[in-house]
C-alpha cells in the first residue's frame, strides 16, 4: 500500500487541477484551522466567515503555490491574516468578552468520553478544570494565546509558529514562556478561589 501523499504534495496536485487532492487537505486541516481562528477571533460570528474566506483564498491562489513551508503553516498563514484585515476594519471586543470557542465543546465531549464510567462527581471536576484552563487561556494576551494555541492545540513547533505569526522563534519563546506563566498563576489564584469558598 502506497505512503500517504505528503500535504504539500496534495496541494501541487490540486495546484494542477486535482479535486480529489483539495477534498483530502480540507478534511486534515479544517478542524485545526476553525479551532486555531475560533481561539483567535473576539466574534464567534465571525469565524465561519474568516475561515471560509481562507479556503477561497487558498483556491484563488492555488495557482502560485510553492512549497517553501509547511503546508499548514500557508494556510494558517492566510487565515491569520484575512482575521487581522477583519479586526481593522470591524470594532473587535476586548479580550475578556472572547466568546468560549467551538473546540470546547468538543473538548467537553472528549472530556465525557474519557471519563464514561467515571463518578459524576470526577466527571463534574473534570469539566470544571477543562472551563477553568479554557478561561485561563481566553484571559492570555493576545499574542500568547495565540502562540500557545499554535503551540499545544495545532502541536506547531516553535519555527512553524514563528512562520505563522511573522515572530522570531525568540520571540515565539518569549511568548510561550509568558503564556506558560501566567497560565499557572491564573490557574493557582482560581484553584486557590474554589478551595477557599
Amino acid at each position: 500500500m502506497p505512503a500517504p501523499l505528503s500535504d504539500e504534495d496534495l496541494m501541487l496536485s490540486y495546484r494542477a487541477g486535482d479535486l480529489p487532492a483539495f477534498r483530502e487537505l480540507y478534511r486534515r486541516h479544517s478542524l485545526g484551522l476553525y479551532r486555531f481562528i475560533a481561539w483567535r477571533c473576539p466574534r464567534q460570528a465571525w469565524v465561519d466567515e474568516i475561515v471560509q474566506d481562507a479556503w477561497a483564498s487558498l483556491h484563488a491562489a492555488r495557482a502560485g503555490y510553492q512549497p517553501q513551508a509547511a503546508f499548514r503553516t500557508y494556510l494558517y498563514q492566510i487565515a491569520r491574516h484575512r482575521l487581522i484585515d477583519i479586526l481593522r476594519q470591524r470594532e473587535a471586543l476586548p479580550a475578556a468578552d472572547l466568546p468560549a470557542p467551538d473546540g470546547q465543546a468538543e473538548f467537553e465531549r472528549l472530556a465525557d468520553a474519557a471519563h464514561e464510567g467515571a463518578s459524576p462527581e470526577a466527571s463534574l471536576e473534570q469539566k470544571q478544570r477543562h472551563a477553568l484552563l479554557h478561561a485561563a487561556i481566553r484571559a492570555l494576551p493576545g499574542e500568547q494565546r495565540e502562540a500557545l494555541v499554535l503551540q499545544q492545540f495545532s502541536g506547531m513547533s516553535i519555527e512553524e509558529i514563528g512562520v505563522v505569526t511573522a515572530a522570531s522563534a525568540e520571540t515565539v519563546k518569549s511568548r510561550l514562556r509568558y503564556a506558560m506563566q501566567k497560565l499557572r498563576a491564573r490557574l493557582q489564584n482560581l484553584a486557590g478561589e474554589g478551595a477557599s469558598a
